[in-house]
């Protein structure tokens, strides 16, 4: 069985689009050899910045003949359809067999698919992959039609085995595949012919190339790492920026510089962001100061003066680069000194979204929003609000505006430098986590109050105007929000009630939202005469809602309903993205349904605690042999109910009671309703557990003993009414009927 070799050579491939491209590669390479009926051992894709490679072992030679039976027309069918089926099948009528069928006589074709050599599969199927590779951006150049994401220089694609190795016949638009390929562009530009993968790794490590990226990257982060011991300091990781310098060099050659002494005061997140996005750099801190000091860059090639010349250049352009950011810091920490009230009047003409109004008048709602939330997560309400406001002023600042992804962070520094207390700082900072499943998740009062408020606003916000996520679709990342208000109340313990805030909330914002189109209908009447101006003014108050008369706000009263139901909506969203976040913590689908299905849903961490024992439970055989119970119990009562038509839920009385198993349950549920209703109250849902599952033995000995559905109908009624008592002990805790098994 031979091996197969592919390389496509080309100019420099983006470092961000090469893994990617090795999958692709391999995928329709692979397929595409599968479907046309050959087989192979294993498949090893790789890629440098000026290299896409794929290696199949033990590729089989040639394809299998097949043979194919078909059906055709009746005998006695017009010659129009004999005639498409036969072109359809490529034969002749004396090459087709008549035979019986259901309904008379049929014509069946047998085509024979002659099997092929597999250079013959290997071609095509490489120049399709070629042809059709999907690229996020390609081009074409010269005068051919063949689109690349970068010129495509020449083809490597040998077959070998133990009698050598053959070119793979193959020409894409005038490039021909051969058995050469070149080296490292400056230090072994020269081209070399290859007979098979091991003796093309081999000699490409000779010109100064590594193929594997692993191999690359390992390589730059253990030089780097020395390099930074040697000096007593220690890289800071950054597993995106290895992967992407790893995709930009053939030949990794990591140099360490050392940063001015005029740039070490800029915060450290400014020295690493810019070092990082303008120039791929390595940031370096000193352990003993906590300052970044020092970077390391990653050259392609090996110079005489072990790479001086390179590290001189790099500095000077990173001496350019840092004046800047020091300039910008110089600017805004003026302005944060001066109390950021020109950063505070900029967010009014910065749009947040079209019908949600602008930055500042989002800070007006997160604001109030914080302060509600405040006392809930043990937060001084004052604190909270202030540092709602402050939190996004730095999205005027021109660090940010050079480095978005600094916001939050810059943040910080710019409220301690206008001297507001760390807790509001470090809120500002922290308000806009968790921004992912991995992200940390805050968990100072005030920060947890200003990032719960943010996230609650972009929901409510993109509810009340009817931008909810549909499909794979969520172009305003709501998905991402809800996520974080469910990971920042479950992992902070916060106690609220959703139906209780976001209400008010939307309330709020329905009362700003019609504040905002009366003040543009009213800007709309500037150039009307004076007295048709104050007339139409008027008219537009009186249309506006009266105030509330408990709080005075405008707008409450009339909105109150509409609030109610999308809350329900929203409530009811945030509840699937529950169900996914618990499924992630082991927590079955079933389980999380029973426990949604009761009161108190809207409180998160209730749900979770609650979801957290019963799962617990059910992973017992106690557990599911009560639920077996439970349901038993629940589905003979309904339909005792229906039939009767009447409601089977009081007067159960042990005088009653004609076997030892009724008042062996009698007794059990006169213990278990009040352990249960107390450990509900305090929320101890393991002792609740704990207590319903004690039901299991009686509820297993009634029904082993007892038959329900006697013909003494009070006996019936009695034992109806028990049933209804192990339904309600059940109902205390979660919805039974929605577990399955």
């Amino acid at each position: 069985m031979p091996d197969l070799l592919i390389e496509l050579f080309s100019e420099e491939i983006p470092a961000r689009m090469q893994t990617r491209a090795r999958e692709d590669l391999k995928r329709l390479v692979t397929d595409g050899l599968v479907e046309a009926g050959l087989t192979y051992a294993s498949a090893g894709a790789f890629s440098t910045p000026r290299r896409l490679v794929l290696t199949i072992e033990g590729l089989t030679a040639h394809s299998p003949t097949t043979r194919e039976e078909r059906k055709g027309p009746r005998t006695d069918a017009p010659e129009k359809a004999l005639e498409g089926f036969l072109r359809s099948t490529g034969l002749t009528r004396d090459q087709l067999e008549a035979r019986d069928d259901k309904k008379g006589q049929v014509w069946f074709a047998t085509i024979t698919h002659e099997g092929r050599p597999a250079a013959d599969i290997v071609a095509e199927v490489l120049d399709a992959a070629i042809r059709n590779f999907p690229w996020p951006k390609s081009m074409r150049w010269g005068a051919g039609s063949l689109r690349w994401v970068r010129p495509l220089h020449s083809i490597l694609c040998i077959l070998s085995d133990e009698s050598g190795a053959s070119v793979v016949d193959l020409d894409v638009d005038g490039i021909k595949a051969g058995d050469t390929t070149r080296g490292h562009r400056f230090m072994a530009p020269d081209a070399f012919t290859v007979t098979g993968f091991e003796d093309y790794a081999a000699k490409l490590r000779r010109a100064f190339v590594m193929l594997d990226t692993d191999e690359r990257a390992s390589e730059i982060r253990q030089q780097a790492d020395n390099l930074a011991f040697a000096r007593g300091w220690e890289i800071v990781a950054d597993e995106g920026l290895l992967a992407e310098v790893a995709g930009l060099v053939e030949w990794p050659v990591p140099l360490m510089g050392v940063i001015e002494d005029r740039f070490l005061d800029l915060p450290p997140e400014v020295l690493q962001t810019s070092m990082k996005e303008h120039q791929k750099f390595f940031s370096a801190r000193n352990p003993k100061t906590g300052r970044i000091e020092g970077f390391v860059t990653v050259a392609n090639i090996v110079t005489p003066d072990d790479g001086a010349t390179i590290l001189a250049g790099n500095q000077r352009v990173l001496a350019a680069r840092l004046s800047d950011a020091a300039f910008f810091w110089e600017n805004d920490l003026r302005e944060a000194k001066s109390g950021m009230e020109t950063w505070a009047e900029g967010l009014k003409s910065v749009t947040f979204q079209s019908k949600l109004g602008s930055q500042a008048d989002r800070i007006a709602r997160i604001a109030a929003l914080s302060r509600e939330i405040a006392p809930l997560v043990g937060a001084d309400p004052d604190q909270a609000e202030l540092a709602a406001r402050l939190a996004k002023l730095d999205l005027r600042s021109a660090m940010v505006g050079e480095f978005p992804e600094l916001q939050g962070t810059m943040g910080r520094y710019y409220a301690l430098q206008a001297g507001h207390d760390a807790a509001v700082a470090d809120a500002a900072r922290d308000h806009y986590s968790p921004l992912g499943p991995s992200d940390a998740v805050p968990t100072a009062p005030v920060s947890v109050a200003v990032a719960l408020a943010d996230k609650l606003d972009t929901l409510t916000g993109f509810w009340a105007i009817d931008e909810k996520p549909t499909g794979s679709k969520d172009p305003f990342a709501l998905r991402r929000a809800a996520l974080g208000v469910i990971r920042l109340a479950t992992s902070t313990t916060v106690r609220m009630s959703l139906a209780t805030i976001t209400p008010k909330h939307f309330s709020r914002l329905f009362s700003q939202l019609q504040e905002l189109g009366f003040a543009q209908i009213v800007k709309g009447t500037e150039d009307l005469p004076e007295d048709i101006a104050a007339e139409a003014k008027t008219r537009l108050e009186a249309r506006m809602v009266p105030e509330d008369p408990d709080t005075g706000a405008q707008g409450l009263g009339k909105h109150e309903a509409r609030a109610a139901q999308i809350t329900s909506d929203l409530i009811s969203f945030l509840h699937d993205r529950l169900k996914v976040y618990l499924r992630d913590q082991g927590i079955r689908h079933d389980i999380i349904d029973a426990v949604l299905a009761q009161d108190g849903n809207d409180d998160l961490v209730q749900v979770v605690n609650r979801a957290t024992a019963l799962n617990d439970m059910m992973a017992t055989e106690n557990g599911q042999n009560l639920t077996q119970g439970l349901k038993r119990a629940g589905n003979i009562l309904a339909q005792a109910e229906e039939k009767d038509g009447v409601e089977y839920s009081f007067g159960a009385d042990p005088k009653f009671a004609d076997t030892d198993a009724e008042r062996s349950l009698f007794a059990a549920l006169d213990t278990a309703d009040p352990a249960i209703r107390k450990a509900m109250a305090s929320e101890d849902f393991p002792a609740a557990m704990q207590a319903i599952a004690g039901l299991r033995a009686p509820i297993d000995a009634f029904f082993e003993a007892v038959q329900v559905n006697t013909d003494n109908q009070i006996l019936r009624r009695n034992r109806l009414n028990l049933l209804s008592r192990i339904r309600d002990a059940g109902r205390q805790i979660a919805d039974f009927t929605r577990i399955e098994g």
